[in-house]
């Protein structure tokens, strides 16, 4: 029986039509060529990194350093504070996706578990904020930072982003948590369990992979943001990397060398944070796939 089925299983595999290998090779060839379109900006910005700006001059961007130097990088570093700006950085995006992902745990428990009145109405709005642009936020929202004295302190932005992400968080996972088996939480109930342990030994454990991936996107999120953190950091040593950035363009001169290393290291920390929980991520995307 068992070599009958291997027998199937080979003449199956010997009938597939050409176009279907025509497909599945197609489709190989066209990831291939996303994945370098992707990698071409990391390749310039890297091979840049590692030349003289008299080298980028004479044989543009495009060619490998005949001389690799690591001036651009020295000269970067004498610019800036670089330790109390990537402090800036890890400090803002870590506790922003930490503490969005906490708000969003609560409250998505508390719409589409706890089923409160008028959820409807709320997640409508929730889902409004997350589609308004952030230009329209500016004003009322530098106003209030200016009238609780946080204005040019990173606790600004850690307060706005953490209420931000946490309303498109809550909107996505009270989605799932409304699906839950009704049954499973009254037996928990039944045992006994109040509604906080019901979240913390039930809801949570279930959650865990989805919640990983909202920690890991509101991370990149945050460390990527400019134009709120632009207005609201003004003094050098409350900046972020992306903001440090943006200010070694002169008015009348560019160092194209030295604004490719400070691309360089801005984006290091966000990739060493993605080799590190790629295996995270990847559970739990196929984990949310999987329910």
């Amino acid at each position: 029986m068992q070599k009958t089925s291997h027998y199937a299983r080979d003449a199956y595999k010997a009938r597939k039509p050409l176009s279907f290998i025509l497909t599945k090779y197609g489709v190989l060839v066209i990831a291939a060529l996303v994945a370098v379109l992707m990698l071409a900006p990391l390749y310039l910005v890297v091979i840049n990194s590692f030349k003289s700006p008299a080298e980028y001059s004479i044989n543009g961007p495009l060619a490998l350093p005949e001389q690799w130097t690591v001036s651009a990088f020295q000269r970067y570093l004498e610019t800036v504070n670089f330790s109390r700006l990537l402090f800036n950085s890890i400090v803002t995006a870590g506790v922003t996706s930490l503490v969005g992902t906490c708000l969003s745990l609560l409250a998505a428990y508390a719409l589409g578990i706890g089923r409160i009145k008028g959820r409807t109405g709320v997640i409508f709005v929730l889902l409004i904020a997350t589609m308004l642009p952030q230009e329209a936020l500016l004003y009322p929202l530098f106003y209030g930072v200016q009238a609780i004295g946080l204005h040019n302190s990173i606790w600004s932005v850690v307060i706005i982003f953490s209420v931000l992400q946490a309303a498109m968080g809550t909107y996505l996972l009270s989605s799932v948590m409304s699906t839950f088996p009704r049954e499973m939480l009254e037996a928990a109930q039944v045992d006994g369990a109040g509604r906080f342990r019901v979240l913390i030994s039930i809801v949570y454990p279930i959650m865990r992979p989805s919640l990983s991936v909202l920690l890991v996107f509101f991370f990149v999120w945050t460390w990527n943001e400019f134009l709120i953190p632009m207005i609201m950091l003004v003094g050098p040593d409350s900046q972020t990397l992306p903001i440090a950035l943006a200010n070694l363009k002169g008015q009348n001169t560019l160092d194209v060398t030295q604004l490719a290393a400070a691309s360089l290291l801005t984006l290091l920390p966000t990739l060493i944070f993605f080799a590190f929980f790629q295996r995270t991520l990847t559970r739990g995307v196929t984990a949310g796939a999987v329910k």
